[in-house]
């Protein structure tokens, strides 16, 4: 004799098989991130001696003010292999609606201070560092970066993301 749990299940998984090839069952939605960190530079490409901005921008997408950000950022591993390839972060810049202001830590760690205090919810914050290749580097090499990152919310949560790539740079012979 079956059981009539046997035959509910098997109802059960022949309604969930029938739903699903119809495409009738529940779509799963992809919900945005708490908070966004993307990358852009305003050049693909520079010389010896020459600059190039990258532009850091976290966005909130959160209900609750962003309190505090703690952000990395360090070079690739192939950036790593050429040590002919000479560069460093000679400015920091955040832009507001007044213009933009000077920031500090412009080093490999603790770049999330120069968003400022507040990020509220559904703004952003950018941050543009200017990538310096000295006069003697080597060139035909690319520079990036990935960056690792941590926000913390007015309700007391928190969200941790990475690693973030940034678009790279060709270092070109003249």
């Amino acid at each position: 004799m079956r059981s009539p749990l046997m035959r509910r299940l098997g109802l059960s998984t022949v309604l969930a098989v029938v739903l699903a090839v119809f495409g009738l069952a529940p779509a799963a939605s992809a919900a945005p991130a708490a908070a966004e960190l993307t990358f852009a530079t305003d050049s693909a490409t520079t010389a010896p001696g020459g600059t190039v901005n990258l532009s850091m921008t976290i966005t909130n997408n959160k209900t609750h003010d962003i309190w505090f950000v703690y952000q990395t950022i360090d070079p690739t591993w192939l950036t790593t292999q050429r040590p002919d390839l000479k560069y460093g972060f000679t400015g920091c810049a955040l832009a507001t609606a007044a213009g933009s202001t000077p920031c500090a830590g412009t080093g490999p760690a603790d770049l999330g201070a120069n968003y400022g205090t507040t990020v509220p919810p559904g703004q952003s914050r950018t941050v543009t560092l200017t990538l310096q290749v000295a006069a003697d580097s080597g060139c035909n090499g690319n520079i990036g970066f990935y960056s690792y990152f941590y926000a913390e919310f007015s309700d007391s949560t928190s969200i941790s993301g990475g690693p973030v790539y940034t678009p790279e740079t060709r270092v070109l012979c003249a």
